[in-house]
């Protein structure tokens, strides 16, 4: 994908109205272009197992290989979930996914380390610890996406070929015209580029160990999202913990997970 994205927040939000009402084919803003490579899958199954941040529960996620235009989906409780903005429900502190009735939650990690690794097309299995829940949560490891790019590493990838075992090229998402949005005291904006380069900006300044920082990446080579992007970890500021703790979330946080700032 060819785009150039700036982010700027002050606080954890999610934005993403702008992408689900550009996301289609035939949208002006956003067209999808043949990438000149071919769709892969994982070479193997992996299974990896470990609490969640927000319900504390213990959760199991199976990464299954598929074939090519199948996408990125989850299975839960036997019905399907696509990895898709369409389905995307916004929710404090997390990126869930909606459907049926049942949720995925805090699925972010996981799904940025898919896309980042070239794993077009995949199953995701994913169980609770209870047979009635209605809801999962993605297991939070360390807070980061560096143990899903492990996972992925240790499988490897394959091209990934249709139901009649045909190899399909993928198509990558551009943007054709600059886009922003805001949403209080956040922004994205978007630009059409001649390479991927995302550039972030956080400003806390109640927080001295955070303050007013900036950071601009463009992958340079194949690792360049396993050494500079999945090892970053989620943070929250010490004030707000009984706060999110009162409001039901991070019922499985701890210094294990999380990076507090004070």
């Amino acid at each position: 994908m060819r785009l150039s994205v700036t982010v700027k927040a002050t606080k954890p939000s999610s934005l993403v109205t702008w992408i689900r009402s550009s996301s289609a084919a035939s949208s002006p803003i956003v067209s999808l272009n043949p990438s000149g490579r071919l769709q892969q899958t994982l070479a193997g199954s992996v299974e990896v197992k470990g609490n969640s941040l927000h319900s504390g529960k213990f959760s199991t996620v199976k990464l299954i290989p598929e074939i090519a235009g199948a996408g990125r989906y989850f299975e839960f409780r036997s019905r399907f979930i696509p990895a898709s903005i369409e389905f995307a429900q916004e929710s404090p502190l997390c990126t869930t996914l909606l459907k049926d009735e049942l949720k995925i939650r805090t699925v972010e990690h996981l799904l940025s380390a898919l896309e980042a690794k070239g794993v077009d097309n995949c199953r995701i299995q994913i169980e609770s610890e209870s047979s009635d829940d209605r809801e999962v949560e993605v297991p939070i490891f360390d807070g980061s996406a560096k143990e899903w790019v492990d996972a992925i590493e240790g499988v490897g990838l394959k091209v990934a070929q249709n139901h009649v075992g045909e190899s399909v090229e993928k198509m990558v998402a551009h943007v054709n015209k600059p886009v922003y949005v805001s949403k209080n005291d956040s922004f994205v904006t978007a630009f059409p580029a001649l390479e991927t380069r995302i550039t972030c900006g956080i400003d806390f300044p109640q927080v001295p160990a955070i303050g007013c920082q900036w950071f601009s990446w463009r992958p340079l080579h194949e690792s360049s999202f396993a050494m500079d992007i999945a090892p970053s970890r989620t943070f929250c500021v010490y004030e707000e913990v009984e706060r999110m703790r009162e409001a039901g979330l991070i019922k499985g946080g701890s210094l294990d997970n999380a990076i507090v700032c004070r």
